[in-house]
């Protein structure tokens, strides 16, 4: 097989252990903006409807819960703490993209992914004019994407438009680059903790109840929810767990825990930043099937992440799973190829989390218990902006309304399950094997990505 550039041009250990020395082991983005702490459920309460999950899906749902009737009580239960597992986490890139991707939308509803397009577009936009009318500080900018090709055979899938090298690094410059397409309004860039944070604070200003280190124990008709030291009697309850094990058993085997790590820099400079360019601040990410996903801050700070995608046996999430010192060089030495004007820079951030990957890639939906309850899940990292459409979704499924969004083939559909275990573990780390294959080789996919694809089956990075 052949290399590939980051293993053609690795960066020296020294430079890989003067990044990493120091960092600490956890997520930039709550630390630098960490939200109130909130009491937990005690007792016994009423809601019309109850939000298990206070990351993004869940206050989603909570906030436009209240703007479609503000007089209907909505109580959001919270195993921790708000925004502290997936949404406080993630690279915040805010995609329009519902379907993760054109390309794999296409191949799964060809028939409606111009109207998946449009309604991927307005949710964008609707997020940014929430953003503007509830004055939310989530260092938003609407800054677009740039999608690199750092292999010659990844040149050709840039398409119609495509950008050369030269004009590529005109805009970001890494001499990795051999071409660039660059779309300019379907995504924006956040803060993601700062995310979170608002819309919990925009949800409580609209008469949600926030309840945190409250861990749903079971789920009783009725609908019952149960926490460790309360009840809550509701009236509907929608499922926003994200990773976490489902209430239903029916969507036991519907997700799988994927961890992805990231490294966050110190500030850049004034002389690295004048070196690298980026004055548009688009979020770039490469073409590779294990593809690297990068940003600036508000702060001109550095955040990669992405390459390893690592599924743990057992299909559980836990802490240790976050320090894994290989993903953390690794992505140190791909981080210095892409950028080696930056060589001598440090990290003061690693973290991993877990991504609720489902086999189509993208967020599925349903109800159960006679409509009173319903789930939206499987976003497979691209959930900054999806959570909020499936929160639309959970809604009019709640409230029994048939809309454009629950007409959709892509919201009537379920998609098929992991096996279980042992046959998960198997079945994934031999599809990574094969992703990572393929791009060794000029991007040819062997038997086994073929034979998932004809299914519409398969694992991403």
């Amino acid at each position: 097989m052949g290399t590939t550039v980051f293993e053609r041009h690795p960066a020296a250990a020294s430079s890989i252990a003067t990044m990493l020395e120091g960092s600490a082991l956890s997520p930039f983005w709550t630390d630098d903006a960490p939200g109130p702490e909130r009491p937990a459920l005690a007792g016994s309460h009423r809601a019309d409807l109850v939000i298990v999950g206070g990351g993004y899906s869940g206050l989603w749902t909570a906030i436009m819960a209240k703007e479609r009737d503000p007089g209907l009580s909505v109580t959001v239960l919270e195993g921790r703490r708000v925004g502290w597992a997936a949404s406080g986490r993630n690279g915040g890139f805010c995609e329009a993209s519902l379907t993760h991707g054109r390309e794999n939308g296409e191949s799964r509803w060809p028939e409606e992914i111009d109207e998946l397009d449009r309604l991927g577009m307005e949710n964008l936009d609707q997020i940014g004019e929430t953003v503007a009318r509830y004055g939310m500080d989530v260092d938003w900018q609407r800054t677009g994407a740039l999608a690199v090709a750092v292999e010659p055979h990844q040149v050709a899938w840039l398409g119609e438009g495509a950008l050369d090298a030269e004009a590529t690094r005109a805009l970001v410059n890494s001499p990795t680059y051999l071409g660039g397409a660059l779309s300019a309004d379907d995504t924006a860039l956040v803060h993601p903790a700062k995310l979170a944070r608002e819309l919990a604070r925009v949800a409580e200003e609209l008469g949600v109840q926030i309840f945190e280190a409250s861990p749903v124990t079971a789920l009783e008709d009725g609908p019952l929810v149960r926490t460790r030291d309360g009840v809550v009697r509701a009236g509907k309850v929608a499922l926003a767990t994200n990773v976490f094990p489902s209430l239903l058993k029916r969507n036991r085997l519907m997700t799988v825990p994927v961890y992805d790590y990231s490294l966050m820099t110190e500030p850049l400079t004034d002389a690295q930043l004048a070196e690298i360019g980026w004055e548009g601040r688009q979020g770039v990410a490469d073409m590779a099937n294990q593809f690297h996903y990068y940003r600036l801050t508000a702060d001109n700070r550095l955040l990669f992440g992405g390459y390893d995608a690592i599924y743990h046996a057992g299909g559980r999430v836990r802490a240790r799973y976050q320090d894994r010192r290989e993903s953390y060089e690794k992505l140190a030495s791909h981080l210095l190829t892409t950028f080696p004007q930056l060589d001598g820079i440090r990290a003061t951030h690693r973290w991993a989390g877990a991504i609720d990957t489902s086999t189509r890639f993208c967020a599925f939906w349903g109800t159960a218990r006679d409509g009173d309850v319903a789930y939206s899940l499987g976003f497979t990292g691209l959930g900054v902006g999806a959570t909020r459409f499936g929160a639309n979704v959970m809604l009019d499924l709640l409230a029994g309304e048939e809309t454009e969004r629950t007409r959709l083939t892509m919201v009537r559909e379920r998609p098929l399950p992991f096996p279980p275990e042992p046959l998960a573990s198997l079945g994934i780390n031999a599809t990574r094997w094969s992703l990572d294959r393929a791009d060794h080789r000029e991007g040819r996919r062997n038997l086994l990505l073929r034979g998932l694809d004809a299914v519409g089956l398969g694992f991403d990075s």
